[in-house]
């Protein structure tokens, strides 16, 4: 396959990941944007109209995530190289590296965007990505009923893995998520919506638009004549429960 030929597809649900591949990509030799997808829907669009080589494609996505774009992909037999983008922890890295043609954990950087698109350049030219996009999607279905053991989390050179548990609350904060663990702030790009879908949901659960709490360091909950209530937590944050989350947090907390 001449390094000019290989046609690129980024599907992602984050604007700010889609932006940042893509100026990364433009940096790599031999390749061409071809287009760029926000849901697994528009994803199974593009790709077959485009019929790109090669697809960045987000694991976690919204109605139909990455998976589910995979399954059917292979249903029609048309299934391009794959590299997944991912926040899964390190314990499930170590499987990508011998199921995937490759895979992005996030945060990444442009070297790591290179050395995806070079190794994925020799898959593709030794014709083997729908036998390795299957062996990944059997990987990651046996992988997705569980929360991750860890959360990769970039603090400035360094990768922290924070243990879920020690998460108190999760607050967004414009097109990141503030995770508050004891006196330890970390910044996580992403939605609110998509940290609750990488979180445990037995233990993690939104009382407001801009905030999850983990249910293990609940201290306290008041309530307000206004319909809203007041939850606080063991280290003495006090965060607002709006009105419409009230129902089903005082349902989860009843049935602990």
């Amino acid at each position: 396959m001449p390094r000019s030929s290989l046609r690129v597809l980024i599907v992602d649900d984050e604007p700010l990941v889609r932006r940042g591949l893509r100026r990364m990509l433009h940096n790599c030799e031999g390749i061409e944007i071809a287009g760029e997808a926000r849901n697994g829907r528009e994803a199974l669009a593009r790709i077959d109209e485009l019929g790109p080589d090669l697809v960045f494609l987000d694991v976690r996505m919204p109605e139909l995530d990455g998976l589910a774009v995979l399954r059917a992909l292979e249903v029609v037999g048309k299934v391009p190289g794959i590299i997944f983008v991912t926040a899964y922890d390190r314990y499930a890295v170590a499987a990508f590296e011998h199921h995937a043609i490759d895979y992005l954990l996030k945060p990444f950087d442009e070297e790591r965007v290179r050395v995806a698109v070079d190794r994925a350049r020799q898959r593709l030219e030794a014709r083997e990505p729908a036998a390795l996009a299957a062996r990944m999607a059997e990987l990651l279905d046996g992988l997705r009923p569980g929360a991750p053991e860890r959360i990769a989390v970039k603090t400035g050179t360094r990768t922290v893995l924070l243990d879920p548990a020690d998460i108190e609350w999760v607050e967004a904060a414009d097109n990141y998520v503030r995770l508050h663990a004891g006196r330890q702030r970390h910044l996580l790009r992403g939605s609110l919506a998509a940290a609750a879908d990488t979180l445990d949901e037995q233990r993690f659960v939104r009382i407001h638009r801009s905030a999850i709490v983990n249910l293990e360091h609940v201290a306290e909950l008041r309530s307000r004549p206004s319909g809203d209530g007041v939850v606080r937590l063991r280290s003495g944050t006090e965060l607002p429960l709006s009105r419409r989350y009230r129902d089903a947090f005082e349902k989860r907390l009843r049935a602990r």
